[in-house]
C-alpha cells in the first residue's frame, strides 16, 4: 500500500503490500560508529544496521524502482550510485541488465564488504565499487567514461551543501544523461502517527534525533532548490509514502528507533515514556492492532534532471 503526490499523474502506478503474519523478535540497539560516518550521518555502520537497510530496502526498493524507470534509467546504461551502502546497487544492476555497468560509491568501509559479498552472492558481474566520500567522488574519478546516469538514494539529506555535491556530479554524466535523487520527508509520518500515542513518541524521538545530529530534516523543500542552485535543469519531483501491513512496514520505526536510541541519549532525549525496549515492538504492534491502523514509514521525495 503506498499515498503518493506526484508531479506527473500519468507516473502513479497501483502498488499494494501483501499482509503476512508478523513475529515480535526483541530489540537489537546498534551502537553508532562515528569514526566511520559524517557528523550529521547518525545510523552507523555495524553489522546489525546494515541488516536493518536491507529490511529497509524491501520496503523503499519498489519506490526508487518506480522514480528510477520514470527518470529514465533503462538497460544497458552506465551508472554512477552515490552513497550506495549494502543494497541500492543491486536495484540498479537489475534495471540494466547485464548489458549495462553500476559503479557505487560509498565510504564506510564495512558497508562496501557488505555490498560486495551480496553482489558476489547474486553473481551480479556488473557491479563494482568505489570507496570514497560523497563530496569527493568527482575528484576520484570513478570511471574514465561518462556515465548515463547518476542516482542516490537517502544521502544528500546527509551533506551540508546538497547543491555543492550535485554540481560537480553533473560533469559526470554525458549530454542527455540523468541525475537523479530520492530523499527523506518527514512531515507524512509525524501526520500519519499522531492518533497513535505510543508510534507518535518514538517518531518524534527519531526525528529530533536526527535533527540534533545536524541532518537536514526539511528534504522536501532543499532537494528541488539544490538542483536549480546546482545549475541543473528544472527537476521533475515525485513524493509517496510507504504505507501497510507487512512485517517490514510494521517494524521500520522500532527499527530506526533502536538504531537512534544511543544517540537520543547523547543529545539528552528522554525516551522514560517510551518504556523498555524489549517489549517496544509488541506494544507498537497492539496500538496498531487496537486502532485498526496501518503502519507508514517516512516519505519519499524524489526528483530527477535531464542534462542538455
Amino acid at each position: 500500500m503506498r499515498f503518493a503526490l506526484l508531479h506527473s499523474p500519468e507516473l502513479l502506478r497501483p502498488f499494494q503490500e501483501k499482509t503476512i503474519h508478523r513475529a515480535t523478535p526483541a530489540c537489537e540497539t546498534v551502537i553508532v560508529d562515528g569514526s566511520k560516518t559524517g557528523p550529521s550521518y547518525v545510523l552507523g555502520g555495524t553489522g546489525r544496521e546494515h541488516e536493518r537497510l536491507i529490511r529497509q530496502a524491501r520496503i523503499f526498493n519498489p519506490f526508487t524502482e518506480r522514480l528510477f524507470r520514470n527518470a529514465g534509467i533503462s538497460r544497458g546504461q552506465r551508472v554512477l550510485d552515490i552513497g550506495s551502502g549494502v543494497d541500492v546497487a543491486m536495484l540498479v544492476a537489475e534495471l540494466v541488465g547485464p548489458t549495462g555497468e553500476v559503479v557505487g560509491v560509498e565510504r564506510d568501509a564495512n558497508a562496501l564488504t557488505k555490498a560486495r559479498s551480496r553482489v558476489a552472492e547474486a553473481q551480479l558481474r556488473n557491479v563494482s565499487f568505489v570507496e570514497a566520500d560523497v563530496g569527493q567522488v568527482a575528484s576520484s574519478k570513478p570511471s574514465s567514461k561518462p556515465f548515463d546516469a547518476v542516482v542516490g538514494r537517502l544521502i544528500l539529506e546527509y551533506v551540508s551543501d546538497a547543491a555543492a555535491v550535485l554540481r560537480p556530479l553533473s560533469n559526470l554524466v554525458h549530454s542527455g544523461g540523468i541525475i537523479v535523487f530520492q530523499d527523506c520527508y518527514w512531515a507524512p509520518l509525524l501526520q500519519l502517527t499522531a492518533h497513535l500515542p505510543l508510534w507518535a513518541k518514538c517518531v518524534s524521538l527519531i526525528y529530533r534525533a536526527f535533527e540534533r545530529s545536524g541532518a537536514n530534516i526539511n528534504m522536501e523543500h532543499l532537494l528541488y532548490r539544490a538542483f536549480l542552485d546546482a545549475g541543473l535543469p528544472t527537476p521533475k519531483t515525485v513524493i509517496e509514502i510507504p504505507v501497510g501491513d507487512s512485517p517490514d512496514v510494521r517494524r521500520w520505526v522500532y527499527d530506526l528507533f533502536c538504531t537512534l536510541y544511543p544517540r537520543m541519549h547523547e543529545h539528552n532525549l528522554s525516551t522514560n515514556e517510551v518504556g523498555d525496549l524489549e517489549s517496544l515492538l509488541s506494544r507498537l504492534e497492539a496500538e496498531l492492532d487496537r486502532a485498526k491502523s496501518f503502519a507508514a514509514c517516512i516519505g519519499l521525495i524524489g526528483a530527477w534532471s535531464q542534462m542538455t
